[in-house]
Parts: C-alpha cells; structure tokens; sequence
C-alpha cells in the first residue's frame, strides 16, 4: 500500500488542512519518526509553523493537491470543507493512499447525504427532509412541528450555517439567509427536546476498531464549551452510543478516526446528530486522559499500525474549551494557576488572531470524582484570557 514502511526513516504523512487539529496529530507523528507535510491555505495556520514542507493552495485545486500528494506516502484530512470528486481525483492521480477514503468521505460529505446513510443503515437520526422552496418549509412544519432547524448541508460548524424556523416567515429567512435561494442545498430537521448531548470517537482500520469513552458535550452559544467523561448516564446507555457509533463506522466502512455527536432524548432514545471524518474537539482529553490519545490513534489508523489502549488514564477527565473573548492578537494571559496544578493541562493553538467564540486552545483537568475536576478544570479556565 505504502512506498515504505510507516515506521521508516523519510515516511511522509500529509495534511489536507492546517489548523490546530492537524498539529496536534503531527505531534504524534514526530514521535514516530515521520516527515509531515501540510497543504493549507495561509502559511499562518498552526500545522504550517511546524514544518518546511509546506503546501499553500485552495482546497479545490485538484492539480496542485495532487502535486503535493505526489511527495507524501499517505494523506490524511483535518476537515471536512471538501469535496469527495477532487479528493478521489488526487488519490487517483497521485497512487497516494488517503483515509479517510474519498468513498467514505461521500456517505458523509454533507447533512443530507449523511442522514441518507445512516437511516439506509438503520442507525437512529431525527426526522429530516431536503427543503428547496416555500411549500417544502411549510409542508416540514406542518408534518413535523414548530419550531424545526434548518441547516445548511455544507460547510457549518460551530452554529454557523445553522437557522431557527418558527413559523414560515421566519423559515424562509432562514432558507435565504443560509443561502437555499441560490441553489445551495438545505436542510430541515426537527427540533429535539434533547436532555445531553454525548459524543463517542472511533479508530478503525485494517488491525481493528479502538471506541473512545462516551462523553457529554456541554455547548455555549452553540459552541462546545465543557467535555466530561465519562458521560454522567447509566452505563447502559453509554456502551449503547459506543454501539451505534461503532455501527456508522461500519457502515461507511471508514478508515481514520471520527467523531459521532448524538442526543439523547427524555425517553433515554439515542438519535445520531452528526459525524466527523477527523479527530473531534469531544476527543481532546484524550491526550491526558487515556492511555493513546485520538490524536496517536488517528496517525495509526491511517497509516495502518495497531491501533492504541483507550482506557482512561484517571477515572475523570473534563476538558474546557477556552474561546477568545475579543478580537485581539493573541496573548495567552493568566496561564500560570494551571501550571501550579499537577492534573491539569493546559494547550494553546498558536492562531495569530483572537475573536469571541474562537477555540484559542483548551485546559483538561483529570480526577477521581465528577464534581470536584469540573469545578477545577471551570475555575482554571476562567483565569485564561486568549
């Protein structure tokens, strides 16, 4: 598969993207000895000041990714603001193995074909449809309820692309304002009366599939703010999202690491939200917290190495996201309460730029006891301004 062997003097792993997820896989890929490479779009992102092999251009030229794929011994993703065609067009072109593959990037590669996939799977989602005119978002209020959310089917994270419909009036706002008007595909799914929202991160490749804790994602102004693990629910119901995530792995038969959000319903019902075909903002405690981090598991799955223990290393871990609170350039003040603390952890992305609701980097926290690390992991966060 490989030109040489993953473990050997020259190997070179590439990235599609060259953000802080990227980076922190790359620190793994040092420790075994691989060259990294990185194709993005400013030479200011986090990965690009790591390494001289360094790639700048849109992520839709095909000939100039294949050009760069051409110089790596395998390709990896960091997002997914891709499109499925071009990334087979490289693999092809280049004979560079990528993983995820373009195949199982397609099952997913935006909302409406993700839901598709897994309710063709019979994996548990909330009831959906595509809408493209005024009738469809009358028709999805009237057969599913008010109010519903629409989405945009891609390129939304963190709350962007994302609109409340509470009657027609306002759904057609949002249907213009995400875009449906000129032609971009939307969205509707109806509003879940969730009571947690959980997350599981899964590797798999040739050796096997390693399944992180389930965790619950606390969010703020629709950005995850606090993780805890392990999820505070009946064990049950945890092995049971680690079940279905495992499932919708199975069912793109995926290679690489991804993150799978769900909900969690008052009946204790456990609807799959979204997946991720990357390492997941869900997964960073893993760095402190278990015994292989999602960040070693996604280098190993990808170049196909045995996959790592993902036992927890204390029996609590509780990771706060710190998220910049100003447009500012970027100082890292009040740092030095987590350095004194020995189970905390703190890492920051190295972004040139703050602005409010921007992951600027996150604190983790490990313990023996649920309530005593989360208050801990919050007082520390709250003393850092990035």
């Amino acid at each position: 598969m490989f030109r040489r062997s993953p473990l050997s003097a020259g190997f070179r792993i590439g990235y599609i993207g060259g953000g802080q997820l990227a980076a922190m896989s790359a620190l793994q890929a040092f420790r075994f000895g691989m060259d990294v490479a990185a194709y993005a779009a400013s030479a200011d992102e986090p990965l690009c000041r790591m390494t001289p092999r360094m790639t700048l251009g849109r992520p839709d030229d095909i000939d100039l990714l294949t050009a760069f794929a051409a110089t790596c011994d395998v390709l990896t993703l960091e997002n997914e603001f891709l499109d499925a065609a071009v990334l087979a067009a490289v693999r092809d072109r280049s004979g560079t193995p990528l993983f995820p593959t373009p195949e199982s990037f397609a099952a997913i590669e935006d909302k409406i074909v993700e839901k598709r996939t897994f309710s063709e799977a019979g994996i548990p989602v909330a009831d959906w449809r595509e809408v493209r005119d005024e009738a469809d978002l009358t028709r999805f209020g009237a057969d599913f309820g008010w109010p519903y959310i629409l989405k945009s089917a891609k390129g939304g994270y963190d709350g962007y692309g994302n609109a409340t419909a509470y009657d027609v009036e306002s759904a057609k706002r949002g249907f213009a304002k995400l875009g449906g008007e000129s032609g971009r595909p939307i969205l509707a799914e109806a509003l879940i009366p969730f009571t947690k929202e959980l997350a599981v991160m899964v590797a798999r490749n040739e050796h096997g599939v390693a399944v992180y804790p389930c965790v619950e994602t606390i969010q703020e102004n629709h950005i995850c703010k606090v993780v805890v693990v392990p999820a505070p629910i009946p064990v049950p119901l945890r092995r049971q999202a680690q079940e279905l995530a495992v499932a919708a792995m199975e069912a793109i038969d995926a290679t690489g690491i991804f993150g799978f959000e769900f909900f969690l319903t008052a009946d204790n019902r456990l609807l799959l939200n979204e997946s991720a075909p990357r390492p997941h903002n869900s997964g960073h405690y893993s760095i402190e917290g278990c015994a292989t981090s999602q960040f070693e598991n996604h280098v190993r799955a990808v170049c196909q190495l045995p996959l790592g223990s993902v036992d927890m290393r204390r029996p609590v871990a509780v990771m706060v996201n710190l998220l910049g609170t100003h447009a500012r350039p970027v100082t890292a003040d009040g740092i030095g309460a987590s350095f004194l603390e020995p189970d905390a952890h703190v890492h920051i992305y190295g972004k040139r730029w703050s602005r409010p609701g921007r992951k600027m980097g996150h604190l983790t926290v490990l313990g023996d006891e649920l309530t005593d690390t989360r208050e801990r992991a919050e007082t520390l966060a709250k003393s850092i301004r990035v």
